[in-house]
Formats: structure tokens, C-alpha cells, sequence
């Protein structure tokens, strides 16, 4: 069946948007389409329906190719934990933590679970787009690699290298990978796109002429600086590096910016919501005096991230907000940091240890081997009907439980609400998707919502970017490329 793999000259040089975008492309155009990414690195994780995890990257392309999430779209998913040290998750389940070292020396041996779930997902379609994971051009990490190159000629997939115009220096970037990749390497390279180009296109016609003749590859296409891009859900964290929130808003949100930060996606609802300014709070920065709501974001290393918070003095500045009569809202190891205690006896997240959490909460909790993944919904005490997922290890406890802040589908209750009704936190992520049940949330604190469903601002932001790429890339090209034939 046919394939086609972008890789890129780097990283976040917008290899997951495109490959997005020609997913919904070519699902706009009637053919089963698949996403798939052998390796990625992103503590932003998805719940598959039968209950793995996968990169979050991949989860949206699989909604823009209208198709469920399986474990099979990105089979070895790295989580990290620390600067060496990451948990592996090998089709949707978690296999231990590895550092860095180890897993360059063995990651060769996961390529037999790569290619099984990459020949099952060719079964299934007319077309597997795949996304490559950094760059090709780091020959360092050639020997083993089942990301790049090591992939594409193992599964005979060819390759379009894609280059990131807006950094600057992009004919460098193309000609030198060019230059440095292994003869074999380079012949899986059919072509290149140019991408985030700003301006008249024609100005760059002659950069594309040398491209050409200094590779040999053939020009497939450039793509504008794609503005739909940013109502998209972001993988990494580095987009958070940047001031967020609009001016002049009434509610004010603050999300701390923890350093293992994990889906973060979670307020992209409400960072859309007319009435609302939520920014993030980075590392040596303080909570605002005069914001409304705190919000303690998934993490994926709760009691260092707990540490790192008590290092910046937020647990100070929480205090401060709480008395002024602010709120805090937590979700998943937020919500586990809000309680009395937190304890990792088997060190799954780093080394074993305990902490006091912040108390503000009447509950304690043990981290455990025994990971939740399962998809939720339920209601609000209003009666909003919200959808989401656990992802997350962790038991908690507590007489605080006796008043949830959410009814899950079963009749549970989730989360928990202080007795004031200012400290809340639950492990549901995605809670905000739900426009009705956004509204609901902000209704507490007689805030006006648009009641928009983010997956229908997702979906609009897909069709825009895939009309975009119709005109912008050479599709018959790239078909061709794939061995599709087009209809």
C-alpha cells in the first residue's frame, strides 16, 4: 500500500502540522488514510480507546484523517522524566524507565515493533503518512535509529525532507543534510518542501532553484506561515515559551509552567474563550496578584515538580492568592500536589521518595506501578455532559473525595471541591473540550462562555490548513511519490 514519510531538517520545523494537514487532505479526498510516527519523544499523550497511550501529535492526525486513535499510529513513545531519564512506553503501555545512554544503545531492538504496527496500519488503508522524529542529519544517532532513515529503508518508505524557511538559514539546512547523510540515506529522498514562508513566494524562487541543484531532489512545494496552526493542539512545550493570553479580558487563568509539564492542551479551550486572559506562568516568574483562577497542570513527574514549585516560592504566592479569595483548580498531578502527602515507594516517576503536598486539599497519594488509561465521561453537578481521559499512576485517598467535583458515566464521583468551594482538582484531562461543559465551569464564577466545542475549532482549523497545502505543495507529485494513484 502506498507510504509517504516527511522527516525535517530539525525539530519544530512543522513536520506534525503537515502531516496533519495532508491527512485531512487526502481524507477530504475520499482515501483511507493513516498517520503514523515509529518514535516520538512528548510527555503530551492521547488515551487510545482500548486503552494505550500515544503522542499527542499523532492523535490529531488521526482526527484528521477521521479515523479512531490505535497504539499502532506511534508504537514507542518516550516520556521524559529528567534531563537523562525517560519513561518507554512500547505500544501503549508503559515498560520501565531508561536513560538516555541505554536507549541509544537498544532502541535497534524495537524496530521489529515498529514495522508490525506499520504494516498493520498499511493493511487497514490507502495511505500511511509518516512523521519522522528530529532530524535525519544527526548522523550521531544514526546506528540503531528506528526515527528516520533507519525506518524509511527498513519499511522502503520514501522520504520528503522538509525545511523551516522562518528560522532562516533553510538552504543550508537542505543542502547540508545533503551533504552529510549516507549515500543510501539520501537516495530515499525524493523531494523537499520549504515550510513557514512569509510573503511574496516568488521571492524565494531562486533559493528553490539552488535547492534543486545543489540535491538534485525535487522542489514538491512551499507552504505559508499557516496562521490555523495555532488553534491547533500543541506537542511540545516549547510553544508555552511565549507570553500568552489576550489583553483586557475579565477572568484571568494562570497556569504554572511546570518543567515536566504534560498535556497542556487541556486550557486551550479556555486560552479561545472571549472572556477570558489565561497566560502561563514560567519558571521565575510570579502568580499575578490580580488573577482569578491558578491552575496546576498535568505533570509527568509529580514530586519534582512539586519541588520545583516550592524552588519558585508558588506555594507562597498560592497562599497569597487564596486569601485575597482567588481559586486553584488542579488536574492530575496538580490535583495530586493540591493534598496532604504524595509518596513514590517504587520509584516510578524518579527516585523513591515522599513529599508533603500543599495541603490544601484533605488527601494523600501513592504513585504505583498499576498506570490508569482509559477514556471517561460523565456530568457536572450542573448537569453538562463532559468527556476526557485518565492518564496518569497514583492512587488517592481522602475524606476530601466525599465531595467531587465531577460524576463520572458509572455514578462515581471524581475529583474533589474544598468546603469553601475555591480549591478544586480532579485526573480528568480534556474536561474543558466539552463547549457545554466549559460553560458550566465558567458559570460557577459568573463567567460567559461561547460554548464552542474545541474539537469543532480543531476541525475547522484541519480543513483550513489542508486547503492551504492544495495549492501550496505539488499534490500529484507527492502522490505519485507515495505510489497512490489519485483519484
Amino acid at each position: 500500500m502506498a507510504a509517504l514519510m516527511i522527516q525535517g531538517c530539525g525539530s519544530d520545523v512543522g513536520k506534525s502540522v503537515l502531516v496533519a494537514g495532508l491527512c485531512r487532505l487526502f481524507a477530504n479526498r475520499g482515501f483511507s488514510v493513516r498517520p503514523f510516527k515509529p518514535q516520538n519523544m512528548s510527555n503530551n499523550a492521547a488515551v487510545t480507546a482500548d486503552g494505550g497511550e500515544i503522542g499527542r501529535a499523532q492523535a490529531l492526525q488521526a482526527i484528521a484523517c477521521r479515523t479512531p486513535l490505535t497504539v499502532d499510529m506511534n508504537p514507542v513513545l518516550l516520556k521524559p522524566q529528567s534531563d537523562t531519564g525517560a519513561q518507554l512506553v512500547i505500544r501503549g503501555r508503559m515498560a520501565g524507565t531508561w536513560q538516555a545512554r541505554a536507549y541509544q544503545d537498544r532502541k535497534g531492538e524495537l524496530l521489529d515493533v515498529v514495522l508490525e504496527s506499520f504494516r498493520r496500519l498499511q493493511a487497514e488503508s490507502d495511505l500511511v503518512i509518516v512523521e519522522g522524529a528530529g532530524s535525519p542529519a544527526e548522523t550521531n544517532l544514526r546506528a540503531g535509529d528506528i526515527a528516520n532513515m533507519g525506518f524509511a529503508r527498513a519499511a522502503g518508505v520514501p522520504v520528503v525532507l522538509t525545511g523551516d524557511i522562518d528560522r532562516g538559514h533553510v538552504i543550508a539546512a537542505l543542502v547540508g543534510a545533503h551533504t552529510v547523510l549516507d549515500p543510501e540515506d539520501r537516495a530515499m529522498i525524493g523531494g523537499f518542501l520549504i515550510n513557514k514562508f512569509r510573503g511574496d513566494p516568488a521571492l524565494f524562487d531562486d533559493g528553490r532553484a539552488e535547492i534543486v541543484r545543489r540535491t538534485g531532489w525535487a522542489d514538491m512545494g512551499m507552504a505559508p506561515w499557516l496562521a490555523a496552526a495555532a488553534r491547533l493542539p500543541a506537542e511540545d512545550a516549547v510553544v508555552l515559551q511565549t507570553p500568552g493570553g489576550a489583553q483586557g479580558r475579565r477572568f484571568k487563568i494562570s497556569v504554572l509552567m511546570f518543567p515536566r509539564i504534560a498535556n497542556f492542551d487541556d486550557f486551550d479551550a479556555l486560552a479561545a474563550e472571549p472572556q477570558v486572559e489565561l497566560a502561563y506562568v514560567p519558571p521565575g516568574g510570579v502568580v499575578p496578584g490580580d488573577v482569578d483562577l491558578v491552575i496546576l497542570p498535568g505533570t509527568k513527574s509529580t514530586l519534582a515538580d512539586l519541588a520545583f514549585l516550592r524552588a519558585q516560592g508558588w506555594d507562597v504566592d498560592l497562599a497569597a492568592h487564596l486569601r485575597r479569595g482567588g481559586r486553584v483548580l488542579g488536574i492530575c498531578g496538580g490535583f495530586q500536589m493540591l493534598g496532604r502527602t504524595i509518596a513514590d515507594p517504587e520509584g516510578i516517576e524518579g527516585p523513591p521518595g515522599d513529599a508533603a503536598g500543599l495541603g490544601l486539599l484533605d488527601l494523600d497519594t501513592v504513585l504505583t506501578g498499576d498506570k490508569v488509561l482509559r477514556p471517561t465521561t460523565g456530568r457536572l453537578p450542573e448537569g453538562a455532559a463532559f468527556e476526557g481521559y485518565e492518564i496518569h499512576v497514583g492512587r488517592t485517598t481522602g475524606p476530601a473525595l466525599a465531595q467531587p467535583l465531577l460524576h463520572l458515566a458509572d455514578g462515581r464521583g471524581e475529583g474533589a471541591v474544598s468546603a469553601d468551594g475555591r480549591v478544586m482538582g480532579c485526573y480528568i484531562h480534556g474536561l474543558f473540550g466539552r463547549g457545554a461543559a466549559r460553560a458550566a465551569l465558567l458559570g460557577r464564577w459568573a463567567v460567559g462562555s461561547d460554548g464552542v466545542d474545541q474539537s469543532a475549532r480543531t476541525d475547522a482549523a484541519l480543513n483550513e490548513i489542508a486547503a492551504v497545502l492544495e495549492t501550496a505543495f505539488d499534490i500529484p507529485r507527492l502522490a505519485a511519490l507515495a505510489g497512490l494513484e489519485l483519484r
